[in-house]
């Protein structure tokens, strides 16, 4: 007998033409894969019937394991063994040295690097590998191959991170539809499965990051109206403190690799006990205590602390009031942490939402956007809007920082601004590319340099560049440079050297609320001081053109002296030192200045009848 399906007309495409699309959430614990099967996303299960797959790979003289085998192995093998290494996608030695991991890491500069029996791995062939086994296992399940893939980061992930995720993708053989911000992909699942409107919090605690995320729900639309976190907090930090506390009860030091593994597994088994009881049993080898929630719960503080600051800063940037959030929804396994929750539910003044497992939420939204991206499902009633969590810019005379794309834009964009020449006769610009929050160029992070070449001699200002920068749909950069008269254009793909700290990135946002005061006084400085230069280098140019021809002697020497004080003043630090110098530099250079323009139009005229100049008029 042959099966018929049966659907509204027009509502289910036609069996072989629907496309296999999954959603990968790469989490630093564990990873799953979803997909959409009969209009609702589920997440798929391995061989051995567990979703959850430990975000572990195990290299072996036969060759590689991923998950469940690789995590049992994990003690007698940690040198062999790589998990958490989400953490260190996009970084450099000095921050894998700095997570304190039982690795042999591989001394150089770039991306960082750990010898195993089979080689020195990266993060990036190492997140390869649990690709790989995600979309085995989706294969497995859905029958054939997969045509696209949606890959969920953090919302918090810079550039350098965004890519080697994408290259860890490209080393899979994925067809990567779209990174989707964390938190987003989680607001996604519960705004369509319970309709939500209004402002929502989406607070996503996982094993190695935290994200939080400020979502306005209506009507289909979903648009993020701030973003915050910090890329170095997660359930490890909560792993490392339980362990911490148990060395330093025990009067115990770490010791070897292997020691140091067991050490944390037995601390990630205490917090996993605490979220049900009220104590559990802790050791570390002939050492034997006991850990009871209160104290678990003050370890836990301090980390759950810096949480609670980026969600104050977020409901700042978004401009809402605690009171104004409907839901809070709580993403990421550590979430299970009671702590967590109950100091949530108090900064917000309600109860966290915890209705679809937190493990597995992330994955189900991405699952969604992958349908609609493959073309299985019209997007018309759904629109995402993802924000950029850190300006973009240029850097300008003097050192300033020009935010070109201001932090929390809407992406995909594109914003396009004009600049132009500091020196007479210039024909090349350098273009500094920039992201931060600060006044200086300094205190940013420098993302790309190239320059722009040919264009056209004009005198200072006269040429215009325009400037444009583009930012796609999964957060990653390109700027192209353009000189309007002659056409001239040079451009750059922003692919960001690795090895920028956790702490470089957490912090920019801290330091630019910090040093807020602080940052306008020393721009208005640098601004008067590339003001006075640019004066002194024009009025520099046209004595040396005009000065003995229009000036008398005495009139050189007084305009040369204010010159002088003006430069002196510049090389300070007192801004209205500076202004009044240029105030008087300017009254001073009245008379030259005056002369020279009619000497301009007297040359111009020079030789001409007024019934031509009438003439030209018309």
């Amino acid at each position: 007998m042959a099966l018929l399906q049966i659907s509204e007309p027009g509502q289910t495409p036609a069996p072989h033409s629907r496309k296999r699309a999954v959603g990968i959430d790469l989490g630093t614990t564990n990873s799953l894969v979803a997909t959409v099967r009969g209009a609702l996303a589920e997440t798929l299960p391995g061989a051995d019937g567990q979703h959850l797959l430990p975000s572990v790979v195990r290299y072996t003289d036969s060759g590689v394991e991923v998950g469940q085998a690789a995590l049992a192995a994990a003690g007698q093998d940690p040198l062999n063994t790589l998990s958490s290494i989400k953490r260190l996608m996009g970084r450099g030695v000095v921050d894998a040295e700095a997570e304190r991991l039982p690795y042999d890491i591989v001394p150089g500069e770039g991306l960082v690097r750990f010898q195993t029996r089979s080689g020195a791995k990266t993060p990036v062939e190492v997140s390869a590998e649990i690709l790989r086994a995600l979309v085995q296992r989706a294969r497995a399940s859905l029958g054939g191959d997969i045509d696209g893939v949606v890959i969920t980061v953090p919302a918090y992930f810079d550039d350098a991170q965004r890519q080697a995720t994408k290259d860890a993708a490209r080393l899979a053989d994925l067809n990567v539809l779209r990174l989707l911000n964390e938190p987003t992909a989680a607001a996604l699942a519960y705004g369509l499965d319970r309709s939500a409107t209004g402002d929502i919090v989406v607070f996503d605690l996982g094993g190695g990051t935290f994200d939080v995320s400020i979502l306005r729900l209506s009507k289909g639309v979903f648009e993020v109206l701030s973003t915050g976190g910090d890329t170095a907090l997660g359930g490890d930090d909560f792993d490392r403190a339980i362990a911490d506390w148990v060395l330093a009860a025990s009067g115990q030091a770490v010791g070897d690799a292997m020691r140091q593994r067991g050490l944390m597994t037995m601390a990630r088994a205490a917090k996993e006990a605490l979220t049900d009881a009220a104590e559990t049993a802790v050791s570390l080898g002939d050492w034997r205590g006991q850990l009871t929630r209160a104290r678990f719960d003050a370890i836990a503080d301090p980390l759950i602390d810096r949480c609670i600051k980026a969600c104050k800063r977020a409901l700042r940037d978004a401009k809402l009031k605690p009171a104004a959030i409907q839901e809070v929804v709580m993403v990421g396994g550590s979430t299970r942490v009671p702590r967590v929750r109950e100091r949530v539910a108090d900064v917000f003044g309600r109860e966290p939402l915890i209705d679809i497992d937190p493990d597995r939420v992330v994955a189900i939204g991405a699952a969604l956007q992958a349908d609609v991206l493959i073309g299985n499902k019209s997007g018309d009633d759904m629109l995402l809007l993802d924000v950029i969590p850190l300006s973009l810019g240029l850097e300008t005379m003097g050192g300033l920082t020009e935010k070109v794309i201001p932090r929390n834009t809407t992406i995909p964009v594109t914003v396009a601004q004009e600049f132009t020449t500091y020196q007479d006769g210039q024909v090349a610009m350098a273009i500094h590319v920039v992201q931060g929050e600060r006044e200086l160029v300094d205190d940013c992070r420098s993302l790309a340099r190239f320059e722009l070449r040919g264009i056209p001699p004009m005198v200072a200002g006269a040429a215009r560049i325009r400037v444009t920068f583009q930012v796609d749909a999964d957060g990653l950069l390109s700027v192209t440079a353009r000189e309007q008269t002659q056409g001239v254009e040079a451009s750059v793909q922003v692919k960001p050297s690795y090895g920028l700290s956790d702490e470089a990135i957490a912090g920019m946002l801290r330091d630019s609320f910090a040093c807020a005061g602080e940052d306008k006084q020393l721009r208005s400085l640098r601004e008067k001081q590339v003001e006075a230069r640019g004066l002194l280098q024009t009025l520099a140019n046209a004595l040396q053109a005009d000065g003995e021809r229009l000036l008398a002697e005495g009139e050189q020497r007084e305009l040369l002296a204010a010159m002088e004080a003006l430069h002196k003043a510049a090389a300070g630090g007192d801004l209205q030192a500076i202004s009044a110098h240029i105030e008087a530099l300017g009254q001073a250079s009245e008379t030259f200045a005056n002369r020279r323009m009619d000497d301009s139009i007297r040359s111009a005229l020079a030789g001409r009848h007024i019934d031509q100049l009438q003439s030209e008029e018309h």
